[in-house]
């Protein structure tokens, strides 16, 4: 018995949604005094980021954390390659718990590229990255893997993407600032997961 091409693509499509529905990626609140941001943590592409990060959020660690730096392309003179992002973390809090350093997934591991909205671990050097991450305004491919805003060019690990909010995200970027710290920093009162 051969199938109709219509119903075979009508059965397709069926079960490609029920495989899709029993693997959905976790969601996150990143309550901000400015407005809220959901991002989604892609899990299965960057399993030792997401799991770090994860870790802050189901802990609680994040509450009371903030925005703290801005980088526009005026506010960077130093630096040859330009980058937009807004970071944040627990950087500037006092005596907060941290996870040990976890190690450094490559772009060119997970495939998450550094596309507008997309949040990433900040690092000194490979394997450093802890409690910190940034959110890209634009597209930044030079934060990639093999791109030269880091001369190691191993590039920053990301882990997720911003699916509402992204409005905030550009609000925060606008605040006034001293150089790069944000004066005042923006108050995160906690990142928890979303129950879907």
């Amino acid at each position: 018995m051969r199938i109709p091409w219509r119903l075979f693509g009508l059965l397709f499509s069926i079960f490609s949604l029920i495989g899709a529905s029993g693997a959905e990626n976790p969601h996150v609140l990143i309550k901000t005094e400015l407005g809220d941001i959901t991002v989604e943590i892609y899990e299965k592409e960057a399993p030792l980021t997401c799991s770090n990060f994860l870790q802050y959020v189901d802990e609680g660690l994040f509450k009371d954390a903030t925005f703290y730096r801005i980088v526009t392309l005026y506010n960077q003179p130093d630096n040859a390659i330009k980058i937009e992002v807004i970071q944040g973390g627990l950087g500037y809090t006092e005596d907060r718990k941290t996870l040990p350093p976890i190690e450094h997934e490559t772009t060119e591991k997970t495939g998450i590229l550094h596309k507008d909205g997309v949040i990433s671990m900040a690092r000194l050097q490979p394997g450093t990255a802890s409690s910190e991450f940034f959110i890209c305004v634009g597209d930044q491919p030079e934060l990639d893997f093999g791109g030269k805003r880091n001369p190691d060019g191993q590039g920053f690990a990301a882990f997720g993407k911003v699916i509402a909010g992204l409005d905030i995200v550009k609000k925060i970027h606008q605040q006034p600032a001293d150089g790069q710290m944000l004066d005042p920093p923006i108050t995160i009162s906690n990142i928890t997961r979303i129950k879907r």
